[in-house]
């Protein structure tokens, strides 16, 4: 009997755990979420930094960096994610589409493409369009995105090159790199200029951002985040949207060289 009855305890007292363990995820909320994030690698040392704090309450990030022309492609080739981080252009053309929901989309910050070099490296002078087409006459070697991979900063450098008249000139002593490497490099010192937005060179320990290009070649890209169609958590997805748009956000993204909304 004394079995039977240890038996029936220990039945019991695991029925009250089971419908203790329920009541206890009906009265706090949903279980912990995993949300899948495309992002423009412009914004990757921003949501690097951000992304433990947001997982602490037990939702999960999983974080697919890439640029604005590839994620755009993929996008509109059917993938798709929870929370989508792109070019606010980008983002209210696919909410018109129906890929992002409407109403969603929130504007987090901005950046511009930038100039850098070595810490520590002579600053030079870009303050006019001549005499940033004289630095880059002068430099060794340069790197910036590689146009034909679709990255946005890659791509209009190469644009400002040619406006120059350059851009000829510039090949033999250019070294792209497929994203956002060009800091890489020239923390490396394997390129004495490295050309990407502000917030990806500022993100590279060793290098220094001289500043954007000057004049009327200044390229401003306004940054923004929207709720996927498909996605199954929109409530967390929603206080993903409000951290990146918040106080503690803007924050982080101006320390990584980018201006918040």
């Amino acid at each position: 009997m004394a079995g039977i009855f240890s038996a029936q305890t220990a039945v019991a007292a695991l029925f009250g755990c089971s419908l203790m363990s329920t009541l206890v995820i009906s009265i706090s909320g949903t279980r912990a979420a995993e949300l899948k994030v495309f992002s423009t690698v412009a914004l990757t040392p921003a949501l690097d930094e951000l992304k433990p704090g947001f997982e602490s309450n037990g939702d999960q990030l999983t974080i697919v960096y890439n640029t604005i022309a590839e994620l755009k492609k993929q996008i509109e080739g059917g993938e798709t994610a929870d929370v989508i981080v792109l070019s606010r252009p980008i983002l209210d053309e696919f909410a018109g589409q129906g890929k992002v929901v409407q109403g969603s989309v929130v504007t987090i910050g901005a950046s511009y493409v930038a100039v850098g070099v070595r810490a520590g490296a002579p600053v030079p002078d870009i303050s006019t369009v001549e005499k940033l087409k004289a630095v880059l006459l002068a430099a060794k070697s340069i790197s910036y995105a590689d146009p034909s991979k679709g990255g946005a900063s890659g791509v209009y450098f190469a644009k400002v090159l040619e406006r120059l008249g350059i851009a000829e000139e510039m090949k033999p002593k250019t070294k792209l790199v497929p994203n956002a490497q060009a800091g890489e490099l020239v923390a490396r010192d394997e390129a004495e200029i490295g050309v990407a937005q502000a917030s990806e060179i500022a993100a590279v320990p060793g290098t220094q951002v001289i500043g954007p290009l000057p004049g009327d070649l200044n390229s401003r890209i306004v940054f923004a985040v929207g709720i996927g169609s498909t996605c199954q958590n929109p409530a967390v997805a929603k206080a993903l949207i409000e951290l990146l748009s918040g106080p503690a956000a803007a924050a982080v993204m101006k320390s990584k060289g980018m201006d918040p909304a």
